[in-house]
């Protein structure tokens, strides 16, 4: 198969919502006002959560801190790979420039990196709240917390650095066709002619290390807050426990099966939709859930919001 240089390549074919024949119109004109609701939802209720936050000094604290650090993410994360879909499926266009494509790979492997750690860091946040209340001013103090939120961004954009750049190092095949909705890391390096063990290596061993070990620190952390809600002596008290961990507990496990799903599925097992539908649940679903379980189900969020609305 002719090869192409990489500095040859001017565009990539995002073919997944465009590819199949019998979609008529309607049906790109529903996928684009559903994608388009669920982005404005997601974009506007974290942007009131960040506003919110900001505006009562009475959430200035460590679970509200990392909470208007998710909220910012996840605005960019599906801000990522959302308007470009859009725009092409309001064109019927496949095409997405070299340069837009892997500026896309950058972004979209920081912002998930960066929900990953700060995911993890919320359950560290609410395991020292339940598990250790008597020290949680002292070590959750202020210093620690940006340092957390410092040190998720550095490594987020590190790895993301190290990925894309030895992404740009390949050489393309003259088929450019990416079976999705946008950029997505791992089919990129399938198109590649030149030899991509070392890419291969590489993605997954990030995955496995800065994937795996934070959701094992977010199963630790879990644990011991449910081992610490059974000793909760009020019935009410525990269902609300309950309640909350197990809602956090589904975002966490959808979030997180899904990426992994994706990057760990076998190439020969590996079915384009499957890989969508999964791609879509953790770019898209889980950004829009978040805001819902971790604020909008929160009394302080609520009432936080309701008097910022009045102040405006």
């Amino acid at each position: 198969m002719e090869l192409e240089n990489n500095t040859q390549i001017s565009k990539f074919l995002l073919l997944e919502f465009s590819e199949e024949p019998e979609m008529q119109p309607l049906i790109f004109r529903l996928l684009f006002g559903l994608f388009l609701s669920l982005y404005l939802i997601t974009v506007v209720g974290n942007l009131l959560i960040i506003l919110a936050i900001i505006s009562d000094s009475h959430l200035h604290t460590p679970m509200y801190f990392f909470l208007s650090n998710l909220s910012f993410v996840d605005i960019c994360f599906i801000s990522t790979t959302i308007p470009k879909m859009l725009v092409n499926i309001q064109t019927q266009s496949k095409v997405i420039s070299y340069e837009d494509c892997f500026t896309q790979i950058y972004f979209f492997l920081l912002f998930v990196q960066l929900d990953d750690f700060l995911l993890t860091v919320m359950s560290y946040d609410w395991y020292v709240a339940i598990c250790h209340p008597l020290h949680y001013t002292v070590i959750m103090n202020a210093w620690l917390c940006a340092l957390l939120v410092l040190v998720s961004w550095m490594i987020g954009a590190l790895n993301s650095l190290l990925q894309t750049s030895l992404a740009l190092c390949l050489s393309f095949c003259t088929v450019l066709e990416i079976p999705h909705f946008f950029c997505e890391f791992k089919e990129v390096i399938q198109l590649a002619c030149s030899d991509t063990f070392l890419n291969k290596t590489m993605m997954y061993f990030a995955v496995g290390l800065l994937g795996g070990g934070p959701f094992a620190g977010i199963c630790y952390s879990y644990s011991r807050i449910v081992s610490s809600i059974h000793r909760i002596s009020s019935a009410q008290g525990k269902y609300k426990a309950f309640s909350t961990c197990a809602s956090h507990l589904s975002v966490v496990s959808l979030f997180y099966c899904t990426v992994l799903g994706v990057y760990f599925t076998p190439a020969v097992t590996h079915n384009s939709h499957s890989s969508v539908t999964a791609s879509v649940m953790y770019t898209v679903v889980t950004p829009v859930l978040n805001s819902f379980i971790y604020s909008l189900r929160n009394k302080d969020i609520k009432r936080a919001l309701g008097k910022f609305l009045r102040m405006t």
